[in-house]
């Protein structure tokens, strides 16, 4: 299998007999340091092993010689067949023999239906993912040193990312060069004989009047005034809404950003992780939900059933259709996945709760609820509009209030430029005929606003409804342009850089094809067509690098330099040195201010970002008594990325730095010293003796004083979760424990 979360999961499905291993995803790939595809001999690539993977592969050969069976595993989409490929070709597997099972949920039930039915690996697949491969490190390779030479040095070119900054960029030129216009809308407060007041708002005559100017408006308004307002006439009817369908990869990104401001790449981690494997305490550790890389709305009929049972016992037989919801996935969708569910609706997100994340519970019961109310019932809204006439002018209301809640008892998806509420209007009894009195006419001038930046979720929408990239590279997308500083995040908005905006008009100007939004797309149709065995992955590569390389020879030949004009972001901070205002710049380890006289003056001091202004962080705090280890200056406080330390005073002469330790009272298991907290990265800690580095000991779990029943050996506290567990091999004890006991 791809992981080892996933890998411990499938074993705990499985008997004695197998052993059950994770490659960590690929294990070959195209050399960094080259191209490694013979364009000139039909666009052969040269795979080799990775660099950093070489024990692990002798490992897994090592484990596949001494079995009598091979399962690949891996995921169930292209990477994984190609994965498969991969490793098959490392472990000396001949094609022919390859034993592949793929499951779309990580469940008893599935693993050993799947182990039952293995094929071979699926070469078509295999060859898509091999063509996207190939086409993007053409691009890569081929475009990147044309930007160094043009734009800047360093900049890296992708494929894909190039269309979705191009998205971004010409968004921000709609913006600037929006012109508002200007309309009026008029309210009329009215009421009947009861004195019920109630809103109406100005339609037209026969047709829709547009109200584009001041003198318009009062035209209108001086035939209105002391004039009866009359209804006209009044419709009742009950209006249903439906559930949106399951969810897909793109739909779930687009939703957890909306709902719960997840980005991208944090919603396919998350979902990553409750698709892996949970554990669930006494229960073992189950997947909780189906594989979240998937553009179908197919569900199984087994999960559909699961839904009717749950639905008619939970909520009554009101709640659920009188025939079972089939949702149809758009044209082009792969359909070898379901959508994404609960794996087993055994496990209700408020029952496991105490075993998730803050973040994977969030997840979990977005996706839950989702599900849950794509098969109910429709909601039912009683809804009243009416036409009420004024001297010769039409105005309109309208209002609805909830009959039957149905879906909505559980789950509604965010509408667009919606606050995800239904209207609950109330009008009073109206009659045609009516006499209606005027409370008081309200005429408001408006202005058009410009279309609104792309955040995560409408990008996402944008590419999806333009056929560019696919659900499992969203993610991947936006992380990247983001990183590579040609897009920019503020709040949930993106905005392109002055990087950005450069490159991309160089890209329409010099290569067309590569941020034309319809080429993209097709291209992304091609790669489906490899897929389903309709075209030759060479055919496609070759047609592509043909038209490219001219395309490139040219752009080479009258390649001239691009200014790219930024303005620095100012600080706060007064440079001690020189006196002028520092300002912001970046480097490897993030934002720091600088002197704008570099080199005159090269002074630079650390920020910390807290909202809107930028600040220099908090000085070193001398610590008493402390002394360097290695000068005898004395010790002082430092602020670091992964928080307080101590350092020497004498730095930079001196580099002695000391992580702060905090002893927790229990005794390392390897040599009797103290056990202290760490952290590491992102600031997580965990354990380690006082004594290292002469002793090695350290854990991501808290030892305890407790000793196990079964070994002897220490036990300790599961990282996150309310369980006490012994981590010598094959032992396997687990005790549950009250979340407040130490």
């Amino acid at each position: 299998m791809e992981s080892p979360t996933k890998a411990a999961t499938v074993k705990g499905y499985l008997g004695s007999g197998y052993k059950v291993v994770a490659s960590n995803g690929h294990v070959r790939d195209l050399p960094v340091s080259r191209l490694g595809i013979d364009v000139e001999n039909n666009f052969k690539p040269h795979y080799i092993n990775i660099r950093k993977k070489g024990d692990l592969i002798k490992k897994l050969i090592k484990d596949a010689k001494g079995a009598t069976t091979v399962y690949l595993a891996t995921d169930p989409d292209r990477e994984g067949e190609a994965i498969s490929w991969h490793l098959a070709a490392v472990l000396g597997i001949p094609l022919e023999k390859t034993k592949r099972i793929t499951f779309n949920e990580i469940s008893k039930t599935a693993v050993k239906k799947a182990i039952k039915n293995p094929r071979p690996i699926d070469m078509d697949l295999v060859n898509s993912q091999q063509a996207r491969r190939l086409l993007d490190r053409i691009v890569g390779y081929k475009l990147s040193p044309y930007l160094w030479k043009t734009v800047k040095s360093g900049l890296s070119a992708g494929r894909v990312q190039s269309v979705a900054t191009r998205a971004i960029v010409d968004r921000e030129e709609e913006i600037k060069s929006f012109k508002p216009e200007e309309y009026w809308t008029i309210t009329a407060m009215l009421a009947n004989e009861d004195d019920k007041v109630f809103k109406s708002r100005f339609f037209g005559m026969e047709k829709k009047i547009e109200l584009q100017s001041k003198e318009q408006t009062e035209e209108v308004l001086a035939a209105i005034e002391g004039k009866p307002f009359t209804v006209r006439s009044v419709k009742k009817s009950v209006k249903q809404r439906n559930p949106a369908p399951p969810f897909t990869t793109s739909s779930l990104q687009q939703e957890a950003n909306k709902k719960l401001g997840f980005s991208s790449a944090k919603t396919m981690k998350v979902a990553q992780e409750l698709y892996e494997g949970i554990s669930l305490g006494s229960a073992g550790t189950h997947g909780l939900i189906t594989y979240m890389r998937t553009d179908s709305l197919r569900i199984s009929d087994e999960a559909a059933e699961a839904a009717r049972l749950f639905i008619v016992s939970h909520y009554g037989e009101e709640y659920y259709p009188k025939t079972k919801r089939v949702y149809k996935s758009k044209a082009g969708a792969q359909d070898a996945h379901e959508a994404i569910r609960p794996a087993n609706l055994e496990y209700a997100p408020t029952n496991i709760k105490s075993h998730l994340s803050a973040d994977q519970f969030k997840l979990y019961n977005l996706i839950w609820n989702c599900f849950m109310a794509s098969q109910m019932a429709s909601a039912q809204f009683d809804t009243v509009s009416a036409d009420i006439e004024c001297a010769g002018y039409t105005f309109k209301s309208s209002g609805s209030t909830l009959r039957f809640a149905g879906f909505l008892s559980v789950f509604a998806v965010t509408e667009e430029n919606s606050d995800d509420s239904e209207s609950t209007t109330l009008l009073p009894e109206l009659n045609e005929g009516q006499m209606l009195s005027s409370k008081e006419i309200l005429p408001e001038q408006h202005f058009t606003e410009p279309p609104a930046r792309y955040t995560e979720a409408s990008l996402i929408k944008f590419l999806e409804e333009k056929g560019i990239g696919r659900p499992s590279t969203y993610a991947t997308i936006l992380t990247t342009v983001t990183q590579r500083g040609y897009v920019n995040k503020e709040g949930k908005s993106l905005y392109p850089t002055e990087l950005g905006v450069v490159t991309t008009e160089l890209m329409k100007e010099k290569f067309a094809n590569i941020v034309d939004y319809g080429f993209t797309a097709d291209m992304e149709a091609k790669l489906d067509d490899i897929e389903n065995g309709e075209t030759d992955m060479n055919d496609i590569l070759a047609e592509f690098y043909n038209d490219f390389a001219k395309e490139l020879d040219s752009a080479m030949a009258t390649a001239e330099r691009r200014i790219i004009k930024t303005e620095p972001e100012p600080t706060d901070i007064i440079c001690e040195k020189c006196g002028a205002q520092m300002v912001v710049k970046s480097g490897r380890f993030g934002k720091f201010a600088a002197c704008p006289n570099y080199p005159t003056c090269k002074n630079t001091k650390p920020l910390a970002k807290d909202g809107k202004s930028l600040k220099e962080t908090k000085p070193a705090v001398p610590v008493e008594g402390e002394v360097c280890e290695k000068c005898g200056a004395p010790i002082v406080l430092r602020q670091g990325r992964y928080g307080s330390f101590h350092a020497c005073s004498n730095y930079p002469k001196c580099d002695f730095t000391r992580q702060l330790l905090q002893e927790i009272g229990i005794d390392c298991p390897l040599c009797g010293k103290s056990v202290v907290t760490k952290k590491g990265r992102n600031k997580t800690v965990f354990y380690s003796c006082s004594g290292y580095p002469d002793c090695s000991f350290s854990s991501w779990d808290m030892p305890t004083k407790e000793k196990c029943p079964t070994c002897g050996e220490m036990l300790f506290r599961k990282k996150g979760k309310p369980l006490l567990i012994c981590h010598k091999e094959g032992c396997g004890y687990k005790q549950e424990i009250q979340d407040n006991e130490t």
